[in-house]
């Protein structure tokens, strides 16, 4: 099998100005991020940027990078440039990692690719379970409902499935065998899907939820979930987010 892992990287960012540049034991974040998934079985690495700083460092580091347009509304617009300018076959699998999991495993890229191979579906992501009340009441902690086949029912920030009798009487604990899943911020997609992607329209439930596969759904089409069983090394997203992972790399 093989594919391509796509790396979008944005200068702005609120909480951690210049965040793909941050230094992580002597390598920018964006490059630990390259380094990781070029462990994996993908064929080729690419980081997507809107700012030639960014491609400046990855070629300092032998990492490939491309400047994209700097008006994209999200990373997945940015992967369908991407794509397109790889002319990439439409059945293509594209594996969208964030700029910001320096510590990623590269074992989950290889299986969700598989997984979007397998269930020939344009789109797959992952989550893990939940074992505490207060990540599941958690807004920031996004959820995701499966059905039957696996596939994803809906994406929330809310509690979802919530257990009516069994919080009617108690909040601080989670009922046995419930269904409770965090999603895990990371995609694949057939090339072809990301062009249609570009053309959907947002959905009301994306702007309020501020989720935007809530748009793939909104328009009819099927996201597989995969399930692993423990959450992966959490990412950078605050200065005491980046200190974290600065501790560990220098260890």
């Amino acid at each position: 099998m093989s594919f391509t892992v796509v790396i979008p990287a944005r200068m702005a960012s609120t909480r951690l100005p210049r965040k793909p540049l941050a230094d992580l034991a002597g390598k920018p974040m964006v490059v630990r991020v390259a380094e990781r998934a070029a462990q994996s079985g993908a064929a080729r690495v690419v980081v997507a940027t809107d700012h030639q700083e960014i491609v400046d460092a990855c070629a300092a580091h032998g990492v490939e990078a491309m400047l994209t347009r700097e008006d994209h509304a999200s990373g997945t617009d940015r992967l369908a440039e991407v794509a397109g300018r790889l002319g990439l076959p439409a059945d293509a699998v594209v594996v969208n990692v964030q700029g910001d999991e320096p510590l990623i495993e590269p074992a989950l890229i290889d299986r969700l690719a598989g997984a979007l191979v397998s269930s020939q579906l344009p789109m797959a992501t992952m989550a893990h379970p939940i074992d505490s009340a207060a990540d599941f009441f958690n807004p920031n902690v996004v959820k995701v409902v499966l059905d039957q086949d696996g596939l994803a029912a809906y994406f929330s920030r809310a509690p979802i499935p919530y257990a009516r009798d069994a919080f009617a009487e108690r909040t601080d604990t989670l009922p046995a065998g419930l269904p409770a899943l965090r999603h895990i911020g990371m995609y694949a997609y057939q090339a072809g899907f990301l062009s249609v992607y570009a053309t959907l329209s947002p959905s009301p439930l994306e702007t309020f939820e501020a989720l935007e596969q809530l748009r793939v759904l909104w328009h009819g089409h099927r996201i597989a979930v995969v399930t692993v069983d423990e959450a992966p090394a959490a990412g950078v997203d605050t200065p005491a987010d980046l200190e974290r992972v600065r501790a560990i790399l220098t260890n």
